[in-house]
């Protein structure tokens, strides 16, 4: 193979960026083949866009059928994205998912096992993970400049939006045409990353606000609190309702302490490690000697890009995956526990039962004002798509 043929289902926002990605030749070995979308103004923007250069289809079976492509791109709204992974995979197609993996865990765990019973490659459009300063932090924890992890604080409040935005689709902000609110639509890179970085905790208890800021059904606002098997702990707080925001992660270990924010990445390093100081000081007041260091990050941040040129070189040379789609289940997993905890106003374990949240899911399903039959029948409104 000398090239991926690729087709992109669902041209919104995002499926049309990746499209003109493409088209430009920003991904070396790729090449865009066709597009689907069941919006007819959105294959009439393709067609003015690229001409006769790519094909056009009006539903994911056409496309499958066609033969045409080696590869897709998913880019639909979050419940599609498991089922047309699935269908993927059964054509014998390598697959590249938008974010969040799917709404709930059991609908990706399905997933996870269709891309296990082939060899097709498989991608998540987790492109904050292409980001040096994301990148950096990993590194220095994974190589034990940091020492042992203690607390994980993320607080991620610049998400602000406003009515109007929510009411520009009929499916946004519901729970049968979006599954989730902020957890699910602006979180799950960091959701994503906070476990890449500083690993999967034990247990979860959160608390949401559902419609606090805003008309709507899901969460617009949510606290959470972890715990890590070494005793470690962690915070997370976001919401769409508040501004200015903040966009802080803080990671404390027994080295010092790493922090992300305002793009750049400030590690506070001490000279002694804090265990050994607590233990062996003849000073009630001892603090280790610190040192203030901005780490310098050289690195180009290519995002989208660099996914999708790192999953066409898995592709086509076997490189390795920088954001496997099977570990799209993790950021997911947490963003349900942290739903589950609110929804029985108790701790959730993780593992998590993954039963009772898709009961209390479907719940939520029968009585939102976005018709359930939407969901079963796949009639989404895709005149504004996903960001």
């Amino acid at each position: 193979m000398k090239k991926v043929r690729i087709g992109i289902i669902g041209i919104g926002n995002m499926g049309s960026s990746h499209a003109k990605n493409l088209m430009e030749g920003k991904v070396p070995g790729a090449e865009l083949i066709a597009v689907c979308d069941i919006n007819p103004e959105r294959l009439k923007w393709a067609k003015e866009t690229f001409g006769d250069q790519v094909l056009l289809f009006e539903d994911s079976a056409s496309l499958f059928f066609s033969k045409t492509i080696d590869a897709i791109i998913i880019a639909t709204p979050h419940y599609d994205h498991s089922p047309l992974a699935i269908q993927g995979f059964e054509n014998n197609l390598h697959v590249l998912t938008e974010k969040p993996a799917g709404v709930y865990t059991k609908q990706v765990r399905e997933m996870n096992e269709a891309a296990s019973k082939g060899d097709r490659v498989f991608g998540i459009m987790y492109n904050q993970r292409t980001n040096p300063l994301y990148e950096k932090l990993r590194d220095l924890i994974q190589n034990g400049e940091l020492g042992e992890i203690r607390r994980t604080n993320w607080i991620i409040t610049n998400w602000y939006r406003s009515q109007h935005y929510y009411n520009s689709g009929g499916w946004r902000a519901t729970w049968a045409g979006e599954g989730g609110g902020v957890l699910l639509n602006q979180d799950p890179h960091q959701l994503d990353l906070w476990q890449w970085i500083c690993g999967m905790p034990i247990r979860v208890r959160a608390f949401c606000g559902f419609g606090k800021y805003h008309k709507i059904e899901v969460e617009d606002d949510v606290t959470a609190y972890v715990e890590y098997e070494n005793g470690a702990t962690g915070v997370f707080v976001t919401t769409t309702g508040e501004a200015p925001g903040t966009n802080r992660f803080e990671v404390t270990g027994d080295n010092g302490k790493i922090v992300i924010e305002n793009d750049k990445l400030i590690f506070w390093r001490n000279r002694v490690f804090n265990e050994k100081l607590v233990m062996e000081s003849d000073s009630p007041f001892a603090k280790p000697e610190c040192w203030k260091c901005e780490v310098p990050i050289k690195e180009e941040n290519l995002q989208h890009i660099g996914i999708m040129r790192n999953w066409v070189a898995a592709i086509l040379n076997g490189s390795k995956l920088l954001a496997p789609g099977e570990e799209g289940i993790k950021g997911l997993t947490l963003s349900n526990a942290m739903l589950l905890s609110a929804w029985t106003d108790n701790w959730v374990e993780l593992p998590m039962n993954e039963d009772l949240f898709y009961e209390k899911l479907q719940e939520k399903i029968n009585t939102s004002c976005y018709k359930k039959e939407n969901v079963d029948n796949k009639t989404f409104d895709l005149k504004d798509t996903y960001k």
